[in-house]
């Protein structure tokens, strides 16, 4: 058993020397322990010292992978990569096979390694302080992995002429205009908690804000809260968020007054701006937006899933087979269809193409949050003071989060801005239904009726 001792937990070169080394001599993985730094040594084994060995060639795309791969944190790291050295002197295409169990592992290491110095990259914040060597930008930043040698010289780079210091747990980095180093770990409690540019930065960036481009899961993704309380913007984004809709509302009501309470200019001018909507990639696929239709004093909006081959060629919701049907129900139900406003919760036909037809894709959850802005619009607009979700896409739009029908089918659910959402099938559903269609034909009915008679006690 050999005991190979590295210097640091992203000791790439001593790994690299060590590891020609031994593969040159042919031991085999089972026979290495790695060790980093002054960790206890195995009781099976002697550190070995590392002969210089002849090198030999191996795919720059495995030294690339192992750059990124020693950065990580799993503690497997530097056996699986000499696994795959071994693997690669017999056949260097080994790394190319990417189905391959431990090539996917690796490359999955080093993903997570580019991702967290992209994060660093971006989410870094200096603090300005003052030193006995005059001034000094500081910055505190907690990464999953070892990545602080590697993400550091783009600081560098960037802030070439400043004097600056990113602290972290395990390694501290330090700039002095022309040399970087490195030095211990820090605690966070030694990195300055803000300085008075951060007032400036939070009032511009609040004045910025738009709630028109807010994406909250996007950008939750992109930018996870474990780094938010170092971000000085980020304290605001909170209360920002759950002033946007109100702000969003005093717009819309500013436009009113505006255009003289002409509440069929204002939603003219929303159609307009959605016929040229990019917000998802369903854009390129539809012939064109379909946007909601009806009188704009409704007491009743029913919310589709989105518009069918008819619909997309008409430019118009609800003129298709299920739209027809939708129709006979409203009468039955003896709710008139032209009082009431329809629309969909997604604005452009998904489709596979099947030969010369068109066939219905399901939208999927982005599509249907992207689409979610038009929806708010035209409720925010219309103020109507039911909203009926026809079909679980519909409800997921209103709702913001999946729901079963069943379960909240049949009942008044308050949305936030204290309206009221159904939430029954959708008219297609009864055109697939095999079983007891006419029954589910008339508890559909049954659902309209109902709703017409509270839209009435309204």
């Amino acid at each position: 058993m050999k005991l190979i001792p590295l210097a640091s937990e992203d000791d790439f070169d001593g790994w690299r020397d060590a590891a020609r080394a031994l593969a040159h001599q042919g031991v085999p993985p089972e026979q290495v322990v790695w060790q980093v730094g002054d960790a206890p040594q195995s009781l099976f084994g002697d550190a070995a010292p590392v002969a210089d060995a002849p090198q030999f060639p191996v795919p720059r795309a495995f030294v690339d992978l192992a750059r990124d791969a020693i950065c990580h944190s799993d503690p497997e790291r530097f056996s699986l990569l000499y696994i795959l050295l071994c693997r690669i002197r017999a056949n260097p295409k080994a790394i190319e096979d990417k189905a391959d169990p431990l090539v996917r592992r690796l490359d999955l290491l080093a993903k997570d390694v580019r991702r967290d110095i992209h994060k660093m990259h971006a989410f870094v914040r200096f603090r300005e302080v003052e030193t006995s060597e005059g001034e000094r930008f500081v910055a505190w930043f907690e990464p999953d992995h070892h990545i602080v040698r590697a993400g550091t010289p783009f600081f560098a780079r960037r802030f070439a002429n400043m004097a600056w210091s990113i602290l972290t747990p395990e390694l501290s980095a330090h700039y002095d205009g022309a040399a970087l180093t490195f030095g211990p770990g820090a605690a966070k409690a030694d990195a300055p908690g803000g300085d008075p540019v951060e007032e400036t930065w939070k009032t511009y960036y609040a004045s910025i804000f738009n709630p028109a481009r807010l994406k909250v899961g996007a950008m939750t993704k992109e930018m996870p809260r474990k780094y938010w309380k170092n971000m000085p913007e980020t304290a605001l984004v909170g209360e920002l968020i759950a002033g946007a809709q109100a702000r969003e509302a005093r717009m819309v009501e500013t436009s009113r007054v505006q255009i003289g309470g002409n509440v069929r200019a204002a939603w003219e001018g929303v159609r307009a701006e959605a016929m040229g909507c990019t917000r998802c990639d369903l854009y390129k696929c539809g012939t064109q937006t379909v946007f909601g239709e009806g009188p704009l004093d409704p007491k009743i909006m029913f919310v589709g899933e989105q518009p069918g081959d008819q619909e997309d060629l008409a430019g118009r919701p609800f003129v298709g087979p299920a739209g027809q049907l939708f129709d006979r129900a409203l009468g039955d139900a003896g709710v008139d269809r032209a009082s009431t406003y329809v629309t969909n919760a997604v604005k452009h036909f998904k489709f596979e193409r099947r030969g010369k037809r068109r066939i219905h894709s399901k939208p999927d959850a982005g599509e249907i949050d992207a689409c979610r802005w038009w929806i708010e619009q035209e409720r925010i607009l219309i103020r109507p003071p039911i909203t009926v979700a026809l079909g679980a896409t519909a409800a997921r739009s209103l709702f913001g989060k999946a729901v079963t029908i069943s379960k909240v089918r049949g009942e008044a659910h308050v949305l936030a801005d204290g309206g009221e959402a159904w939430v029954t099938v959708h008219p297609s559903f009864l055109l697939r239904v095999q079983d007891n269609r006419e029954a589910e034909y008339a508890r559909f009915v049954e659902d309209l009726a109902r709703i017409g008679e509270r839209a009435k006690a309204l």
